[in-house]
C-alpha cells in the first residue's frame, strides 16, 4: 500500500513536537521509539507488547501498580502509535519484534531473563518474540489474544490484499472504522472516552492511518492457532487472563488458547471488557506480581 497522509493528519512528529512529551526517545534502526522504564532498578523487568492502536500511555496505571510490587516495567509505543516514528518499513510482526529486541538491548535489559507481556495483536507480537528469544523471556503473560478467529474472506490481511482496495478503504473510511473499533475495546463508558482520546490525539500525527492499516495488511490476526501450539511447546511459563466481557477477542476462543498455550495458571477478570491492563489494572498486577515472583524464586533457587 502506498503511503498516505490522512484527512485529520495535521501534526509531524518533529523533535521540537517531542520536546514536552513526558517519557524518553531512543533512535533505533527502524526509528524513533518512545518508552518509559520504571520502577526499581536491581528490580525484575516486566516488558508491555501492546495492541493495534495503543500508545505507552494505555499502560501506566498497569505499570504503576506493577512498580508498587516492586517490579520494573518497560513501555513503549510500537512504531506507527503513540508518539514512536510512522516508518515506511512494512508493519509486521518482524518489525514489531525487532524493535523490542533492539529496545530492551540499547536500555541493557537482556543481561537477565525478561517478563513479557502482551495484548491482543501484542500478544501475537510477544509469542513471536518469545519463539525467536526463548533464553531471554522467563514468563509469558498473554491477555485477551487476538489471533483465534477464524480465517474469512472479510478477514483484514485477506481483503486488503489488493494494495489499491486497502489504500481506498484506508483513505475514505480509515477514521471511522477506527473510532468503531476503540468503541468495543472497553465496557467502562468512561475509560471508553478517555482511551479514544488517548488514541485519537496520537493519530493527529501524519501517517497514523497508513501504519495501522499496512499492519492489518501484514500481520494476519486470525488464523493463528500454529503461533498459539509453537508457543505452548517452549515450556515457557505463561499465564493467560481474559476479560469476561472482551467483545474484540471474545470468551468463546478462551478454551482454545488454554489448550495451545498450556499455561501454568489462568484467570478471568470480572466485569472487563478487551483491555484488562487499562480497565483492571490492579487485577491484573494481581495476577502478575506473584507469578513473577514463583518463576524468580525458581530460578534463584
Amino acid at each position: 500500500m502506498k503511503y498516505f497522509v490522512a484527512s485529520g493528519e495535521d501534526r509531524r512528529l518533529t523533535a521540537e513536537a517531542r520536546h514536552a512529551m513526558p517519557g524518553s526517545f531512543i533512535e533505533l534502526s527502524d526509528g524513533i521509539t518512545h518508552y518509559e522504564l520504571t520502577g526499581p532498578e536491581d528490580a525484575d523487568v516486566v516488558v508491555m507488547a501492546g495492541g493495534l492502536t495503543i500508545p505507552l500511555f494505555y499502560w501506566d496505571s498497569l505499570a504503576t501498580e506493577l512498580n508498587i510490587r516492586g517490579l520494573r516495567t518497560l513501555t513503549c509505543s510500537a512504531y506507527g502509535r503513540g508518539y514512536s516514528d510512522r516508518v515506511r518499513a512494512r508493519y509486521d510482526e518482524k518489525l514489531f519484534v525487532r524493535q523490542l529486541a533492539e529496545l530492551t538491548e540499547r536500555l541493557g535489559l537482556t543481561t537477565r531473563p525478561l517478563h513479557l507481556v502482551g495484548t491482543s495483536m501484542g500478544a501475537l507480537v510477544s509469542m513471536t518474540y518469545a519463539a525467536q528469544h526463548s533464553a531471554s523471556v522467563a514468563t509469558l503473560t498473554i491477555v485477551g489474544p487476538a489471533g483465534l478467529a477464524k480465517p474469512r474472506l472479510t478477514s483484514p490481511h485477506r481483503l486488503l490484499r489488493s494494495d489499491w482496495l486497502a489504500g481506498l478503504i484506508a483513505r475514505r473510511r480509515g477514521r471511522q472504522i477506527l473510532q468503531g473499533h476503540l468503541g468495543h475495546n472497553v465496557r467502562d463508558p468512561e475509560l471508553r472516552t478517555e482511551l479514544t482520546e488517548m488514541v485519537l490525539d496520537a493519530f493527529r500525527f501524519e501517517g497514523s492511518l497508513y501504519a495501522v492499516f499496512d499492519t492489518l495488511q501484514h500481520l494476519p490476526v486470525s488464523g493463528r492457532e500454529d503461533l498459539f501450539r509453537q508457543t505452548g511447546a517452549l515450556g515457557i511459563p505463561t499465564l493467560l487472563l481474559w476479560g469476561d466481557e472482551d467483545e474484540v477477542t471474545p470468551m468463546a476462543h478462551f478454551d482454545t488458547a488454554r489448550t495451545l498455550l498450556r499455561p501454568r495458571q489462568h484467570q478471568v477478570i470480572a466485569e472487563c471488557g478487551h483491555m484488562a491492563p487499562f480497565e483492571r489494572p490492579r487485577e491484573v498486577a494481581d495476577q502478575i506480581a506473584p507469578f513473577v515472583a514463583a518463576r524468580t524464586e525458581r530460578l534463584e533457587s
